[in-house]
């Protein structure tokens, strides 16, 4: 039999009379905690690394790391080729999961809800944003396309290099029309801190209303077992 390493989750835990009535002021609590100790720590390489999970036509489940480049208190989002299979698969049917997950802080963030197209306003002022070599590579890749080699990726690269110089200006590369973005109008909002011999702490928001994440009126907390 294989030997299992093992370790006790050694972390705070979460106060539940502290817990704010809104999951916005959570949430961005935590995540602001996160990208503070990724600043000075080698132990968390992108804070922002969130784990969104889909439904594809046959009702698999498909999972995959994105970044997690938009929060508002609309929900959290993230960015990419509609044509990919996550953007497939959410304009075919919008129900969604993802997670923000950060290990060595033991603690974890789960959203459920449904995604929604953000608006090509935002999309636009997010795109300007990127560097330069990124905006390229959204028009280069036929994301989650078989290619046949490196080299051809590369070569289209090459040729929109070419296209659109980097001038310095956010407008050098225009935004792809197949290019977007998703928010997630989120159900529940659970907050995960682990603790020794495996009972963590579960604090879960759960929608009552039609407000967005910083209603608090909108919301219920519940404990969960862990």
């Amino acid at each position: 039999m294989q030997q299992i390493k093992r370790w006790d989750y050694n972390g705070e835990g979460i106060d539940a009379q502290a817990m704010p009535a809104d999951p916005w002021e959570a949430v961005t609590h935590w995540v602001e905690a996160a990208r503070t100790h990724a600043q000075t720590h080698e132990d968390m390489p992108d804070p922002d690394a969130i784990a969104v999970a889909t439904v594809d036509p046959t009702g698999r489940p498909q999972v995959r790391t994105v970044l997690m480049r938009y929060l508002q208190p609309d929900g959290p989002g993230f960015y990419t080729n509609l044509s990919s299979r996550k953007g497939r698969d959410l304009r075919n049917d919008p129900r969604v999961a993802a997670t923000l997950t950060w290990p060595s802080l033991f603690r974890a963030i789960r959203f459920v809800g449904s995604a929604q197209e953000l608006s090509r306003e935002v999309v636009t002022d997010y795109f300007g944003s990127r560097p330069w070599g990124s905006r390229i590579s959204a028009w280069a890749s036929h994301q989650s396309q078989p290619i046949a080699s490196r080299a051809e990726l590369e070569a289209a690269v090459t040729a929109y290099e070419k296209r659109w110089p980097d001038h310095g200006r956010p407008d050098d590369v225009p935004l792809p029309d197949f290019w977007g973005g998703f928010v997630i109008h989120c159900d529940e909002v659970e907050l995960w801190a682990g603790r020794r011999n495996r009972l963590h702490d579960r604090l879960v928001y759960v929608r009552t209303g039609d407000g967005d994440l910083a209603d608090a009126s909108s919301w219920r907390v519940e404990r969960r077992q862990p």
